[in-house]
C-alpha cells in the first residue's frame, strides 16, 4: 500500500519501516533459508525478482507491509509525541531517518496486512453474506516473520503485530479506501474480521496471537495449518492501545 510509504511506527519493543528498495538484499538473504521458505509458504527467488516483488507490494491496494527492525535509542522512542509545536503553532514533525534507523544489522523480520474479500461476500445469495446495505466486507490476514533467529522469543514478534494493528486501528478509514480505490467496484469495503494462519505445532505463535485477542477458529488443514481469528475488529471490538506507540515521518533524503 502507498498508504504507509512515508511513515514509521516507533514503540520501546520495536521500529516499523515501509519495506524500501534498500532493505531487499537482507530480505533476499533471510528468503534463502529453507526453514524460512518452509514457514512462509515460499518459493526461492533471485534477488532480481526480489526487488520486483519490493515494488510490487508498495503500489498493491490489498497489502501493507512493514520490516521490523530493532527498537530505536529509549530516550528517543520514549518522547512524549512524535510532533513537537514551536511558538508560532507550526509542527516540528520528528523523523525516523534511512538508513540509519533501519540499516540491515537492524533489521529482523517482517510483518504483514493482506486484505481479501471476506468469504461470499460479493454473493448475494452465499451462506456467509451479512447484509450491510452497498457495503461489502473484507477480511485482513496478519502475519509475522521475526527472521533473524538471534532475536526470536523476546516478544518482537508480538510487538511488531500490536503496532501494526494500532496502525490499522488509527487509520481504517484510510487502508480501507485505498483498498476500494484499487478493487475498482464501487461503494464501501468494512474491514469485518482479522485473521491469522499458523502451523498447528507453531506454539510460539499461536501464544503470540492468542495474547493478542485472535482465537482458533476451526482444526487443522490439509496443509497442517490453523486458523486464528479476531472477530469485529473492524468495528473496535477488543483493540487496546499500544503503550509508547509514535507514527513518525520516514525521511529517504540520505539514501544515495
Amino acid at each position: 500500500m502507498r498508504l504507509n510509504e512515508h511513515i514509521a511506527i516507533s514503540t520501546p519493543k520495536v521500529l516499523l519501516v515501509p519495506y524500501d528498495a534498500h532493505h531487499v538484499p537482507r530480505y533476499h538473504e533471510w528468503m534463502q533459508d529453507p526453514a524460512i521458505q518452509e514457514a512462509t509458504a515460499s518459493e526461492p527467488l533471485t534477488l532480481e525478482e526480489e526487488f520486483e516483488n519490493q515494488q510490487s507490494w508498495r503500489t498493491s491496494h490489498d497489502k501493507l507491509t512493514f520490516i521490523v527492525c530493532k527498537p530505536l535509542d529509549a530516550a528517543i522512542a520514549s518522547s512524549p509525541s512524535s510532533t513537537a509545536t514551536t511558538e508560532g503553532g507550526e509542527e516540528d514533525r520528528v523523523y525516523a531517518t534511512a538508513p540509519e534507523t533501519d540499516a540491515p544489522a537492524r533489521m529482523v523480520g517482517d510483518v504483514n496486512l493482506f486484505l481479501t474479500p471476506w468469504e461470499d461476500a460479493d454473493d448475494d445469495e452465499g451462506p456467509f453474506v451479512e447484509k450491510t446495505g452497498k457495503d461489502r466486507l473484507c477480511n485482513a490476514e496478519v502475519d509475522i516473520m521475526i527472521a533473524d533467529a538471534a532475536h526470536r522469543g523476546q516478544g518482537m514478534g508480538r510487538a511488531a503485530v500490536a503496532a501494526l494493528l494500532e496502525f490499522v486501528r488509527r487509520n481504517l478509514d484510510m487502508v480501507m479506501e485505498e483498498y476500494e480505490q484499487g478493487e475498482g467496484k464501487g461503494g464501501k469495503v468494512r474491514l469485518k474480521n482479522l485473521v491469522a494462519k499458523i502451523k498447528a505445532d507453531n506454539t510460539g505463535s499461536i501464544a503470540l496471537f492468542r495474547g493478542l485477542g485472535f482465537r482458533q477458529s476451526a482444526e487443522a488443514n490439509y496443509f497442517g495449518e490453523i486458523e486464528m481469528r479476531f472477530e469485529g475488529f473492524g468495528d473496535g471490538m477488543g483493540v487496546c492501545e499500544v503503550q509508547g506507540y509514535r507514527e513518525w515521518v520516514y525521511d529517504r533524503s540520505r539514501l544515495v
